[in-house]
């Protein structure tokens, strides 16, 4: 599935595995203990299967269907994959015993399931893994030649686990490995990012491509200091590649269970993407695992769906949007099935729902990170002033090292202790949550994207198609608002036309009839301070107010209603940094972009604390930022506040209205410009407001000591 250059649909990759007798047949399913090896409990032999099964897409194409997203998409045609596709990563040999199980009976299947780890072979196997091969292959024939922009292919069985001479944990082929492969050759691809959000580590991946300075791989999965499946030294942190592919595979490990949207948010903000921008990839492929979502009994975690569309709305600012998600784990049927759609519906760039829970990661998520950023230091530039240190004494040590004793010395083993079985009754729950909690983050589509209110300069025909033309609102209706804001402003004509644009706009996005919108103001100081009256006037509790450049607002700060960021050249006193003024001074490199550190690192993780209800990015005169930093921080803040965005430029210049029009309708993603490492003066200041603000927004934590600092 994909989304079309016009954003009116998605490309759909669908195949392999659909009919219920093909791939882990449901009268001959079997599985072996994958699991939780500390326990040093084995599960009872199952002559079952009862996770990776046909419904996992079943589900997952009805709760698509449901939602109307599927006649939002593009069909792509499902193909085999061909035997030399599948040798750009396995070897004939292992292709030649998948073959060979085609013909097989019961227990010949048997015999050779049993030479690997956790697969199970049927007759029709190897053509539903041919089939998810295609259908992937596909997939980015569709992205790569520009009939869509992006898509998702459901298909079974998953591949990140297969390797070259080996099936591996359901995997058969390495759907994700031989698309990177294939596209490079292809397509002359010299730099492909592989994001792989699975709970448990793509072995197979790794080993392709870690000595590939060309793949840059990226996986968070649950490890718990080597005893979770596959239980593999080289999931830990510093397995950071060989050879000249040194700094190019980053593993995130999972010490503890129980991992949630926070802490994903914070790998993201502080590990992937600093180091993404940084590589500038020209494809992104996703193993797109659900088993890291809510209620899986494999992962344990309790990300909720709307996670997913988040992590993708980051990813769909790299590449130019050419993102290619492609199905891997997910065993819980209705987290499963709502993750995809939250995918599928961010890859139709629909808005954001607002994102649940207290943004606060954990100490062992911080303990993860700080431990990645250490062992990826040397390799790229945006970490190379970071005091990260890699730590070996682990909070959870010593936690684990305690469940390890009581677990050992137990002879009547409990539910609790054999980590990663199901238990339905915990499995219910779930479903009924999920049920609740998607009624409240859902919300209608608006019918336009963006409006506009520009009279001067720029030409209707110069912004984007889908960026709507606002009309002027009613004179009589606009002099009663304003009159009851300030009487004197009734009489300054060019005041009361700047109002009426932004309050044409603005009503427009508060009514939910536009997701975002853009106006003109000569004087936006003025308009920003009335615009935030009507927002509270109107309902809103919370508004993150982002000023690019110097401009003096007179507002009262202290209940919390208004978050005041200010990005300037100018110094600013110490006593204007607060909890809810923030004063960033930016010098920013001319012909670069520069601006990736103060985002990520910064502005992001406040902005996620914050949890804003609508945003509102003024660009003022002596403005410390360019065009391409401004379009950056437009397109990254879309994933907060139902991507409600009201842009106030008082200096008119076509090029920045054109770029901010684009980067807030979703046409196509904006140039952000070369990327540059920050000056390290500007390191400093982001470092300074670090220190001084993380105990108030604990996004901001990338180490321990900042952890600690903030409790």
């Amino acid at each position: 599935m994909g989304r079309t250059n016009e954003g009116g649909g998605a490309g759909w990759g669908g195949g392999g595995g659909f009919t219920p007798d093909s791939w882990a047949d449901k009268g001959n399913r079997k599985r072996r203990q994958r699991g939780h090896a500390a326990a040093a409990v084995q599960r009872q032999p199952s002559p079952e299967c009862d996770i990776e099964v046909p419904e996992r897409l079943l589900s997952s194409y009805e709760q698509l269907k449901h939602y109307h997203l599927v006649e939002r998409c593009i069909h792509v045609p499902v193909r085999e994959g061909t035997e030399e596709e599948i040798m750009l990563v396995h070897s004939s040999e292992y292709l030649e015993v998948v073959k060979s199980t085609q013909t097989m009976n019961e227990e010949e299947l048997r015999r050779v399931s049993e030479n690997y780890d956790a697969v199970y072979f049927h007759p029709n196997t190897y053509r539903c893994a041919k089939l998810a091969v295609g259908a992937t292959l596909q997939l980015v024939d569709s992205v790569m030649s520009g009939k869509v922009c992006n898509g998702m292919a459901l298909v079974r069985p998953p591949g990140h686990h297969s390797q070259r001479n080996a099936a591996n944990g359901f995997c058969v082929f390495n759907n994700v490995a031989i698309a990177a492969q294939y596209a490079k050759r292809r397509y002359g691809l010299q730099r492909i990012l592989i994001v792989d959000w699975d709970v448990h580590h793509g072995q197979g991946i790794q080993y392709v491509f870690e000595e590939d300075p060309s793949v840059l791989y990226y996986s968070w999965h649950r490890y718990e200091h080597q005893q979770f499946w596959p239980l593999l030294r080289e999931s830990d942190y510093d397995a950071v590649g060989q050879g000249k592919g040194k700094g190019f595979n980053l593993n995130v490990p999972w010490n503890k269970v129980g991992m949630g949207n926070s802490d994903y948010l914070a790998a993201f903000f502080h590990v992937l993407l600093p180091v993404a921008f940084e590589f500038v990839p020209e494809l992104i492929l996703v193993s797109s695992g659900y088993d890291s979502g809510i209620g899986d009994p494999e992962g344990q975690m309790t990300a909720t769906p709307e996670c997913f569309a988040h992590l993708t709305h980051f990813l769909m600012q790299l590449a130019n949007g050419r993102v290619c998600a492609v199905l891997e784990g997910g065993y819980h049927l209705k987290s499963l099935s709502e993750s995809v759609c939250m995918t599928v519906k961010t890859l139709l760039r629909d808005p954001l729902p607002q994102i649940s829970g207290e943004m606060a990661p954990c100490l062992s998520a911080v303990e993860s990170i700080q431990n990645v950023r250490a062992a990826h230091k040397p390799y790229w530039k945006c970490l190379m002033y970071e005091e990260a240190t890699p730590l070996h004494n682990l909070s959870t040590k010593s936690q684990q090292m305690m469940e390890a004793e009581l677990i050992q010395t137990s002879t009547h083993p409990t539910a609790k202790q054999v980590v990663g079985t199901t238990n339905s009754d915990e499995a219910i729950k779930t479903d009924r949550f999920l049920e609740s909690h998607m009624k409240k983050i859902l919300f209608p589509v608006p019918p336009v994207k963006t409006a506009s209110a520009i009279v001067s300069k720029v030409d209707a025909h110069l912004l984007p198609i889908s960026v709507q033309v606002e009309m002027e609102m009613n004179a009589q209706e606009l002099k009663t608002l304003v009159s009851a804001f300030d009487a004197e402003l009734v009489k300054e004509e060019k005041a009361l036309l700047s109002l009426q644009n932004v309050l044409a706009v603005l009503d427009k996005i508060l009514k939910k009839k536009v997701c975002n919108g853009i106006a003109e103001s000569s004087v936006a100081s003025v308009s920003t301070t009335f615009a935030l009256k009507h927002c509270f006037d109107f309902g809103l509790q919370r508004v993150l107010c982002i000023v690019v450049g110097d401009m003096d607002l007179e507002l009262d700060l202290d209940d919390g209603k208004i978050l005041l960021m200010n990005i300037c050249q100018k110094q600013q006193t110490e006593k204007t940094n607060s909890k809810y003024h923030i004063s960033l001074n930016w010098k920013e490199d001319a012909g670069r972009n520069n601006f990736f550190c103060a985002v990520l690192g910064f502005i992001l993780p406040v902005a996620y604390s914050y949890q804003p209800d609508l945003m509102i990015i003024v660009i003022g005169p002596n403005r410390s930022l360019g065009v391409n930093a401004i379009s950056l921080l437009t397109c990254l803040l879309q994933g907060l506040a139902e991507s409600r965005i009201l842009v106030v430029i008082q200096d008119t210049e076509i090029k920045l209205v054109q770029s901010v029009a684009k980067a807030l309708s979703g046409v196509s993603t904006p140039d952000f410009g070369a990327y540059a490492p920050a000056f390290q003066e500007n390191f400093l200041e982001i470092k300074r407001l670090r220190d001084q603000l993380q105990q108030e927004w604990k996004m901001l934590r990338c180490s321990v000591k900042d952890w600690i600092s903030g409790n």
